[in-house]
């Protein structure tokens, strides 16, 4: 990659074609090799059977009953009580595995009888160690036969499925036991038996040889070596070898960095000019400040039900004395903690997206408040109902529109299917406003039009890559649905939604007079290099163990690892943004008023949690070999709440403080600030409280339970509710409290307080 000399102070260097070059290259190798992982799930899903019969050829349950029994795992929001094959919830078990180890204890039992006329507890070390040996390989042993589409159960198998439905109905009789359901959430026999089965499957594909190979369909997924299931080979190889791309990435990026020294998002030697000017907005713009009085009460609304569920792993069985899985169930209260995070972060954004688009042009297209307004009930409309609909869909209050207008149980993407084509229209008309926005004769700076160009591209890709959502059911492959759902968790957030923000922080650096244009150009390209090189491919590190073959493990380890390299690059521009906000003027060395102290800090909080969040508690978790112990236990929210909270919650936060800011006069602003600065400490420091003290110690001691007792074992609620993890759990409360009470809440007041100001100052 050719790349301009180096600038002379105070000048724009001219842009070398291969930036943009180089970006084309990398989505097109990324997407290829991303769709030909996600072509290959569908041809290498684990088989449902069409029937399956026990030892003496009687018909215990069919595919059909396999499928419904994941439309009645998702229908009554169990993904957000416990998981499958590791995805899912935390709250409960993974079932699976629950499934798994009670067929192969089933199994250890009729052979110990048979060899030893004993039960497990009287044999030998020896006599053990040779039964559970014969068990791993009758459960190894594949009998399914694709010809007829039978499975065949061996007599343990078969006892240990009519044992699963009684144990799946003892389970959902008591919060107390499975982690503050509502009491006795499924009582009918058919529903029952056809849970029973699901789950089953799940066992047998997770143990089951997939055919020419001696591991399972999952890879070996869960641990659990009673039943044979230890890591492959594979896992420990790629794990080995991405490590050395993962050097090789650093060094290259470094060494790029040292030669052209002029990457970064300040630009130094030139006159400081902001175009933005604070208490300046028009009519539009102050109409855009409600969004963040939205925000910041969902931001709100998350943390308390957050809240909640983290006391349902402390004491699931009492909320201090109040049953309160009766109204709000543990299931319910995990699913708005996800889907308000995302509508929180969202909203952030496209208010965001829309205040810099208007910022660009000297005058306000007509009517642009009033689509403001169409689209800030369109949002209310959405996010209202849909978290309803959720609450009413658990309640099973909706029968057969269960999935259309209630809760689709699919983790991260809870909201019915209706709710998702209204959100995907208002996305789209939010694109549109913005292209009317910023057509190319109405900037009011013609020199941003690269700039906005890549903006537009940034901001069309997000309803566009939401549309994956769309592309499954209730009873699609359960590999096939997690394949495309981690196209939004993980393509759509970490990616396209990274790219657009990197878009917006460059159009408010340039608009501040902080980057010159083909700077902010550099961090784009750079930025989407470095993203998509490893973050396209890199999605498959979520599916190492949902029923795709080695081969997707070993592309996925090589590239997911270069994720973490332009994680490591925040630190090389933190000393420039403390710089900025204490800024003078390179040229002129005068003290420049940089009206935005609080927004930079937010950014430097997002470029810290973005290095520990994503980077360190990321890459802990990424690697095959260490996932296939981890994945699942508390080590997944502690990343997710480091990278989720630390990155996009912060950025949400700076651009909401960052739009206060803007739409305040200073003497307006002096009554607000205070509260944000609380906010700015409150966030961060409960955050790390909530992380250090709690999640990560959680995860530690969890995962090495898994090493010493199984999958499991770490997942069952003996472990979950063991004395030790409740104590650890109830450790989060100091964290929790600084977070709401010093955090979420100075924000609310801080927004109200904005959007009030907006209605006692006149519009354009």
């Amino acid at each position: 990659m050719s790349v301009a000399a180096q600038p002379l102070p105070g000048e724009d260097s001219a842009l070398s074609p291969w930036w943009l070059r180089t970006v084309l290259i990398v989505m097109v190798l990324g997407f290829t090799g991303l769709i030909v992982i996600t072509s290959l799930a569908y041809r290498n899903v684990p088989p449902i059977p069409a029937q399956v019969l026990d030892a003496q050829g009687v018909r215990l349950f069919t595919g059909d009953d396999i499928s419904s029994g994941q439309a009645i795992f998702l229908k009554y929001g169990l993904m957000n009580n416990g998981s499958i094959w590791g995805h899912g919830a935390y709250l409960g078990p993974d079932y699976s595995a629950e499934a798994l180890h009670l067929i192969g204890e089933d199994t250890a039992t009729v052979i110990a009888q048979q060899q030893y006329q004993q039960p497990l507890s009287a044999l030998t070390p020896g006599q053990l160690a040779a039964v559970y040996a014969q068990t791993a390989v009758e459960l190894k042993t594949n009998r399914y036969d694709a010809a007829s589409a039978t499975l065949h159960l061996t007599l343990p198998e078969t006892a240990a499925y009519h044992r699963q439905i009684a144990y799946w109905t003892d389970y959902f009789l008591d919060p107390a036991r499975n982690g503050g359901l509502k009491r006795g959430l499924i009582r009918d026999p058919t529903e029952l038996q056809q849970f029973s089965a699901f789950v089953t499957w799940t066992a047998w594909a997770s143990v089951a040889n997939r055919p020419g190979e001696n591991y399972s369909y999952t890879n070996n997924f869960p641990y659990d070596p009673h039943v044979g299931n230890t890591p492959i080979p594979d896992a420990l190889l790629w794990s080995a070898l991405s490590l050395i791309v993962l050097l090789g990435g650093i060094a290259s990026v470094l060494l790029m960095f040292g030669k052209f020294d002029y990457l970064g998002w300040i630009s130094t030697g030139q006159h400081v000019h902001p175009y933005l000017l604070p208490g300046q907005a028009s009519a539009g713009q102050l109409a855009l400040v409600k969004f963040f009085v939205v925000t910041a009460l969902l931001f709100l609304a998350q943390t308390l039900v957050g809240g909640a569920t983290a006391h349902y792993r402390a004491d699931p069985g009492s909320f201090y004395g109040f049953q309160l899985e009766r109204l709000f169930p543990s299931n319910l209260m995990r699913a708005w903690h996800l889907q308000t995070a995302v509508f929180w972060i969202a909203t952030a954004y496209v208010a965001a997206a829309l205040f810099l688009g208007r910022s660009l042009r000297n005058d306000e297209p007509r009517g642009f408040a009033g689509w403001v307004h169409l689209l800030f009930g369109a949002f209310v409309v959405v996010i209202g109902g849909s978290l309803l609909g959720e609450w009413a869909g658990i309640s099973q209050m909706l029968g057969q529109w269960w999935f259309w207008l209630g809760n689709q149980g699919w983790e991260y993407l809870e909201l019915g299917r209706l709710w998702q084509y209204l959100l995907i229209v208002g996305l789209l008309v939010w694109f549109a406003i913005l292209l009317k926005l910023v057509q190319p004769d109405t900037l009011s700076e013609p020199a941003a039009k690269p700039l906005v160009r890549l903006f537009l591209l940034a901001s069309l890709a997000i309803p566009v890559f939401y549309m994956p959502a769309l592309f499954f059911g209730a009873k699609t492959h359960f590999t096939v649905v997690d394949t495309w759902r981690f196209w939004i968790i993980h393509l759509w957030v970490e990616g396209f939604f990274e790219f657009f923000v990197t878009t917006m922080v460059a159009l408010m650096f340039y608009q501040l007079g902080l980057t010159q244009r083909n700077v902010a150009l550099r961090v784009i390209y750079l930025d989407a290099i470095l993203y998509f090189g490893g973050g396209l491919v890199g999605t498959g590190h979520h599916w190492y163990f949902t029923g795709q073959s080695s081969f997707n493990m070993a592309l996925s380890a090589m590239a997911s690892v270069l994720e973490v390299v332009p994680l490591t690059l925040l630190t090389l521009d933190a000393w420039d943004f403390v710089r900025t906000t204490q800024a003078d003027c390179d040229v002129c060395r005068e003290s420049v008023a940089i009206p935005h102290k609080w927004t930079f800090y937010f950014l430097m909080s997002v470029g810290f949690w973005n290095f520990v969040g994503a980077g360190m508690f990321g890459f802990l978790i990424n690697l095959p070999i260490v996932s296939y112990y981890e994945v699942g236990t508390q080590l997944t929210p502690n990343h997710g709440h480091a990278a989720m909270m630390g990155v996009f919650g912060m950025l949400a936060i700076a651009l909401m403080v960052f739009v206060l800011r803007q739409t305040s006069s200073d003497a307006r602003w002096s009554d607000i600030e205070k509260y944000v600065k609380v906010g700015f400490w409150g966030t961060n420091v409960g955050l790390m409280l909530m992380l250090m003290v709690s999640l990560f110690p959680s995860g530690v001691l969890q995962v090495w339970d898994v090493v010493q007792h199984g999958y499991w074992h770490a997942r069952s609620l003996d472990y979950i509710g063991s004395e030790r993890s409740r104590l650890i759990e109830w450790l989060r409360l100091p964290g929790d409290l600084v977070f709401i009470l010093f955090g979420a809440i100075p924000l609310v007041i801080a927004s109200i307080k904005g959007w009030l100001d907006v209605h006692r100052q006149p519009t354009d």
